[in-house]
């Protein structure tokens, strides 16, 4: 079982249904918990990918769990704790040539959001045709900034392709980074690049928004060819106006089988009905087409212009494409918002714009707090983790969610992205981690039985200082491989397992 994109595939649903090792019979504080911890510089934002018997050069075959930080540090680990050495690393950086990381305060005065520095933040993805790793870094060299596409060999760490390239498109316009010629430009610096990246017929996608909306600022979604890293597709979906974020707490672009890119478009204008093309607070479909993409659908909540001005974001959560429905329309799209409302969306017939309502979707489901995170799919099951709210599972049959179980406790910000393992149809446990203490300490594991989250199986909290994980990072998300559960934090990658094993 390999793990090579966020949230497991390109559906974003967050399952391995290839776990056979972990069941709800033995995750428990007797038989499961910390194994060990691999230390890093930086924090972990990006979700840990993994890949199974890799020959590494004059180290053997290994499973290898990679990890990136903030610190502009891709790791190769050992994935079963046989040495805590990586078996090989790559840094971005050179300070004695003036190349560092980002520092937060050289984004805007006043800049919370990532601390202290920002580098990496997205999830990496791995092409295993051609045993790639794609990441992008963000530097600062001496008085400038830079975003930079890299390719790596999975083996070693090198640099593959002539990479890596500087990112820098433009696209007419006369948006908020007109740069005055009638071209809207990419900010290296305030952009941020958020979303973890996305391979899809040999394109490598990469998605921008910005740092803590600092004006002036335009989101982005760029397209590069993955055995070149030529730049072959830009878009800005508001090349006219300003914002048009996409970040999606940290989920990538989603895709189905026929090729069609789905984003979630934050704040920003919205002027489509008048004639125009910028698609604020939107749900795009989008097919590439002349260096760009088509829009084959979309949708956007009547009340935009609110979400917009209360800074409620359409797209504060990422989307997640369920796998094909047995009765009701067959494919269908979630996504959600700082409002606290979880859309459901026919992906063959999105809806687009209706002034009074929202009653050509599927349905609207009032979540109990804004939606900072990504839903997880499991067999006709949808789980949702809401700020100040619980794990709530749901039901869903043609096109429509009926709550089933809520777990029994409340996650403070950002709420969480769940993810699921289980064996085939068998053995289903959800996995979310607490990471209300972000930045001052650790993030708790828990686990809950798929079939009844009001059941819990574990938290890591239950041994004591046993099972306690590096400090909490917002929006990470825990990766289920062969029998380990990664937890990404600040300084350490945390691995939990059997403990008999």
């Amino acid at each position: 079982m390999s793990l090579t994109t966020y949230h497991n595939d390109l559906g974003r649903t967050g399952v391995n249904v290839n776990e056979s090792i972990l069941t709800p019979a033995n995750v428990n504080a007797q038989q499961f918990g910390k194994l060990f911890a691999l230390p890093v510089e930086g924090e972990l934002y990006a979700q840990p990918l993994y890949l199974p018997n890799v020959t590494v050069p004059g180290k053997g075959t290994h499973n290898v769990v990679y990890v990136a930080t903030q610190h502009d540090i891709v790791y190769a680990f050992d994935a079963d704790g046989k040495s805590t050495t990586p078996l090989w690393q790559r840094s971005f950086i050179n300070p004695d040539a003036g190349i560092t990381p980002v520092a937060s305060g050289d984004i805007a005065d006043g800049y919370e959001d990532i601390q202290p520095e920002v580098g990496i933040t997205s999830t990496p993805v791995i092409d295993t045709s051609t045993g790639t790793l794609y990441v992008v870094a963000k530097t600062r060299e001496n008085d400038s900034f830079f975003q930079r596409l890299h390719a790596l060999d999975v083996t070693t760490g090198a640099e593959k392709f002539g990479g890596p390239v500087i990112i820098q498109p433009s696209v007419p316009g006369v948006g908020a980074k007109d740069d005055g010629t009638g071209k809207v430009v990419f900010d290296p610096l305030i952009n941020l690049q958020r979303a973890a990246l996305l391979l899809l017929n040999g394109t490598v996608y990469i998605a921008f928004g910005s740092h803590g909306d600092f004006d002036p600022f335009n989101g982005w979604l760029l397209g590069y060819d993955a055995h070149n890293l030529h730049q072959i597709i830009v878009y800005a979906p508001d090349a006219d106006g300003a914002g048009g974020s996409i970040w999606q707490s940290g989920d990538g672009p989603a895709a189905d089988s026929a090729g069609n890119v789905y984003v979630l478009v934050a704040n920003g204008d919205f002027d489509v009905p008048a004639g125009g093309r910028d698609y604020g607070d939107t749900a795009l479909k989008l097919q590439p087409a002349g260096g760009s993409f088509r829009i084959v659908d979309w949708f956007t909540p009547f009340n935009e212009q609110e979400l917009d001005e209360n800074d409620f974001d359409f797209g504060s959560g990422g989307p997640v494409l369920l796998p094909d429905q047995p009765a009701g329309p067959q494919h269908l799209l979630l996504g959600g918002s700082k409002q606290g409302k979880l859309y459901v969306i026919n992906r063959d017939n999105m809806g687009h714009y209706r002034g009074d309502d929202d009653s050509q979707i599927l349905q609207t489901v009032e979540l109990s707090g804004p939606l900072f995170s990504t839903p997880a799919v499991w067999q006709d099951r949808v789980y949702v983790g809401a700020l100040r709210s619980s794990v709530k599972c749901y039901r869903i049959s043609a096109g429509h969610l009926t709550l089933a179980s809520e777990a029994p406790q409340t996650f403070g910000y950002p709420g969480t992205t769940p993810a699921v393992s289980s064996n085939g149809n068998s053995n289903g446990i959800i996995w979310a981690l607490q990471v209300d203490q972000h930045g001052s300490g650790p993030a708790v594991l828990h686990a809950f039985d798929a079939n009844d989250v009001s059941h819990e199986l574990y938290n890591s909290n239950q041994a004591g200082d046993r099972d306690q994980a590096g400090t909490a990072v917002k929006f990470t998300v825990p990766s289920v491989v062969n029998g380990k559960v990664y937890v990404g934090g600040g300084g350490q990658l945390t691995v939990y397992g059997l403990l008999s094993r």
